[in-house]
């Protein structure tokens, strides 16, 4: 059942990429560009997503438990170290420089394999996969000789 749901989900998120444009970089370019042609209309997209989400996660608070897990996860972490301001900061320039995030990078190239192939997406989403194991294998590398 909990696969369903993430399936129901990631389908959920990705139709509302499609629709409201996040998988067109140019789009989101656009969006980005406050000092030249901006294009506002996806502060539309987040305030729809923030109208949804703060009232959600208002009732799910008053919930005793998920319907498909033993708990809530809840972050408990509130500080601010350098790895999360370090990723934040290469997020964004990513997302700055390619048009691109994670979610809106694999729905475009889903979107693209339905008819004309665009090979951005793909670029992305395999640099994007090298930078995880890259990460990964520096993290378990260092790790293994510190301890």
């Amino acid at each position: 059942m909990k696969g369903f749901a993430a399936l129901i989900a990631g389908l959920l998120f990705g139709l509302g990429l499609a629709v409201s444009q996040m998988v067109n970089p140019l789009k989101v370019l656009a969006f980005l560009d406050v000092f030249g042609h901006w294009d506002p209309s996806l502060a539309l997209v987040m305030g729809g997503a923030i109208a949804v989400t703060m009232p959600g996660f208002w009732l799910l608070r008053r919930l005793d438990r998920p319907a498909l897990a033993p708990r809530f996860e809840w972050p408990t972490r509130r500080d601010l170290d350098r790895k999360l301001l370090a990723g934040a900061a290469i997020f964004g320039v990513g997302w700055g420089l390619a048009g691109y995030c994670p979610g809106p990078a694999i729905g475009a190239a889903a979107l693209s394999l339905r008819g004309t192939v665009f090979l951005e997406p793909f670029v992305f989403v395999a640099a994007m996969a090298v930078g995880f194991f890259a990460w990964h294998w520096l993290t378990t590398r260092r790790s293994a000789t510190d301890g």
